[in-house]
């Protein structure tokens, strides 16, 4: 008898859950319609900055050379990198090569079949001057590679200021990129 009790207290926080995202993209929507999240990315505060998985958004945006790249992996971490144009991206492999690959290949062995392309509040694509430049440069070459200290973020940061810096977690890196762009980061899903 205890047994459907659980799954009914299971499927209320469910559903609470649910509803409280759900309220929370309401207003990081209101925010971003009105540009009002900057102050919070330019003194590295990581609230906002990760893709939803509960909502896409109404707007899908194009991708631009040059822009930062991401997709889930399994839902629990994400994987970064950088667009280059022609169904083509440059990622840090965990096996240490800097390679280009399509969006097929950057999705294959992680979960779901978006991209997800960072973003102003406006929807335009935040792409450094040297970026790509960096990012082509690295093609074929290796890094000794560690999930928490030489990882894809990393890789992705030293593409965009040229730094050398360990970013252990993918909001370590959203706040660098808020820093680097003084606004508001927002991850828009991309036409593929």
């Amino acid at each position: 008898m205890p047994l459907p009790l659980v799954w009914l207290g299971a499927a209320a926080i469910g559903a609470a859950l649910i509803a409280d995202e759900r309220e929370k993209q309401k207003e990081i929507a209101k925010k971003r319609l009105h540009g009002n999240a900057v102050a919070d990315h330019t003194t590295g505060a990581s609230a906002e900055l990760s893709p939803s998985l509960w909502h896409t958004g109404d707007k899908k945006v194009q991708l631009e050379p040059g822009s930062i790249i991401c997709c889930f992996v399994f839902g629990v971490i994400e994987h970064t990198g950088i667009w280059l144009g022609d169904d083509t991206l440059v990622e840090l492999h965990g096996s240490g090569l800097i390679r280009a690959v399509s969006t097929r290949r950057f999705l294959v062995g992680r979960s779901g079949s978006r991209v997800f392309q960072a973003c102003n509040h406006l929807h335009q694509p935040l792409v450094g001057e040297q970026i790509l430049a960096r990012a082509k440069q690295a093609i074929f070459t290796y890094r000794e590679y560690d999930l928490l200290d030489n990882n894809c973020h990393r890789f992705v940061w030293h593409c965009l200021s040229g730094e050398e810096k360990a970013l252990s977690s993918f909001s370590k890196l959203n706040n660098e990129i808020g820093m680097y762009f003084k606004e508001a980061i927002y991850w828009d899903e991309a036409i593929v």
